[in-house]
């Protein structure tokens, strides 16, 4: 496969994991705060589906082509937007797995709440609150990894 190909894919893993990892996080941040427990189940579902079906596999492909990239065009794995690229890149990565095992644990505490008719448990709040704290730093360090792979500061 040539360079150009990659960086399409690059591209477009990038689009993907970005644009799903926002898109999803929008919805059930804004769902949590509406309180209603049978639409929370039915985002906090479809996140996880997101997750699973489309973030991942952009994750993956995002390393593969990225360090594919870095090999065809020939520059140092030291360059230094290069080893903070992939320091931000593992910081969001670090993040993002917290935050998909809690989402999977807020989904299973929804449907469970929307089924019995009970308000959701209080940890489903706790979770919350830490979900939303990881997805700062995730956020912000991928959009500096974005401007990074743009610029390529020397």
């Amino acid at each position: 496969m040539d360079y150009l190909a990659i960086k399409w894919l690059h591209i477009l893993s990038a689009t993907l994991m970005f644009g799903t990892g926002f898109g999803t996080a929008f919805y059930m941040f804004f769902v949590n705060r509406s309180g209603n427990v049978q639409a929370m189940a039915v985002v906090t579902r479809l996140v996880a589906k997101a997750d699973w079906w489309f973030t991942t596999p952009a994750v993956i492909i995002q390393s593969l082509s990225g360090l594919w990239m870095i090999h065809l065009a020939g520059f140092p794995f030291t360059s230094t937007w290069i080893v903070w690229s992939i320091a931000l890149y593992v910081l969001a990565g670090a993040c993002w797995l917290p935050v998909v095992w809690l989402q999977l644990r807020m989904r299973d505490m929804a449907v469970a709440a929307a089924h019995s008719g009970e308000a959701l448990p209080a940890r489903y709040w706790r979770y919350e609150k830490v979900w939303t704290a990881l997805g700062f730093p995730a956020f912000a360090g991928l959009l500096v990894v974005y401007w990074l792979m743009v610029h390529k500061p020397a």
